[in-house]
């Protein structure tokens, strides 16, 4: 493998027309730039430059080319690295859904505080984000599918599910809850769009079904949603981190546990890393190495009961 002070120093020699001009420019000797090429000929095997007294002709152009795309990229990989060194500072503007900002609202204030030169600007909604278009640098997404845009790079952080859920007050109303009759029953909706929702349910043995229903309340905050099915104003199809600090409570109760949404894959979406800021990386990185806790703490919290909750 050649030299890369050789290379370096013949493409120096090429940029500049001539080794005097080249020594100029590298406020180097002209003899080490002679030695140097010299001895890269040498070890090729084959004249690369023909010098006279009034110019120099360059025979291995093509070679040369080669050469200031390799410094070209070892340039690129050594700014890659500076950026990754340097302190992170700047606007990184993160897209997230609703159900998540309690999460984000635990772990920000010790990400400020590790990298106070970050400022964040966040849009909460579970409407489908176009990172390109919207100039969004990150976006954190929970769905049954992952993102197939060639243009982003995914990072995945694990899954989870939905399960219906209503208070017990609300189920001694029903004699027999089964899936069959389940649509028939007050329900509440992430679908804020639409007077009707369709819930996809899987269970434990891999069958699955659709339930058509009208729900009482659309809305695409779970927050909301859980504090209507505490409050015994229907069923609702809601992440399991929600539903296990209510059952824990007792203030909600499984309905159909047997039934749930399929996995929901959490993850990241950002455009490609080339070029990417320390600011976007340092975020990526922090919500990689925390986010999953944060989620696990959220499943902590107690509800009180109805009409008294607490987040």
């Amino acid at each position: 493998m050649q030299d890369l002070n050789d290379l370096a120093l013949f493409a120096a020699v090429v940029r500049n027309n001539g080794f005097s001009a080249a020594a100029r420019d590298l406020n180097i000797p002209k003899s080490k730039l002679s030695k140097h090429v010299a001895r890269l000929e040498e070890q090729l095997g084959v004249r690369l430059l023909e010098r006279s007294t009034r110019k120099l002709r360059v025979i291995g152009r093509v070679f040369y080319e080669h050469c200031q795309s390799l410094l070209d990229g070892v340039a690129v990989a050594e700014a890659e690295i500076a950026a990754v060194k340097a302190e992170p500072t700047g606007t990184v503007r993160l897209a997230c859904p609703l159900g998540f900002t309690p999460m984000l609202a635990d772990i920000l204030p010790a990400f400020h505080r590790r990298y106070p030169g970050v400022r964040l600007l966040i849009t909460a909604t579970n409407r489908r984000i176009d990172l390109i278009e919207e100039r969004i640098d990150v976006a954190l997404r929970a769905r049954d599918q992952l993102d197939t845009d060639n243009q982003l790079i995914i990072r995945r952080f694990g899954e989870v599910r939905q399960r219906l859920a209503a208070s017990p007050t609300l189920l001694t109303r029903f004699d027999d809850v089964t899936i069959e009759n389940l649509n028939e029953m007050p329900t509440l909706s992430m679908n804020e769009q639409h007077a009707t929702d369709v819930w996809r349910l899987v269970d434990s043995e891999g069958n699955t079904t659709e339930i058509s229903h009208r729900p009482i309340i659309g809305c695409s905050d779970f927050l909301i949603l859980e504090r209507a099915a505490i409050e015994g104003m229907g069923v609702a199809l809601l992440p399991d981190h929600i539903c296990e600090r209510a059952f824990r409570a007792g203030v909600l109760a499984p309905v159909l546990p047997e039934w749930s949404s399929g996995d929901v894959v959490v993850h990241l979406v950002f455009p490609s890393r080339h070029g990417m800021l320390p600011a976007t990386r340092a975020l990526i990185d922090y919500l990689a190495d925390n986010l999953l806790n944060a989620l696990q703490k959220c499943r902590e919290i107690t509800p009180r009961g109805a009409g008294t909750f607490d987040i």
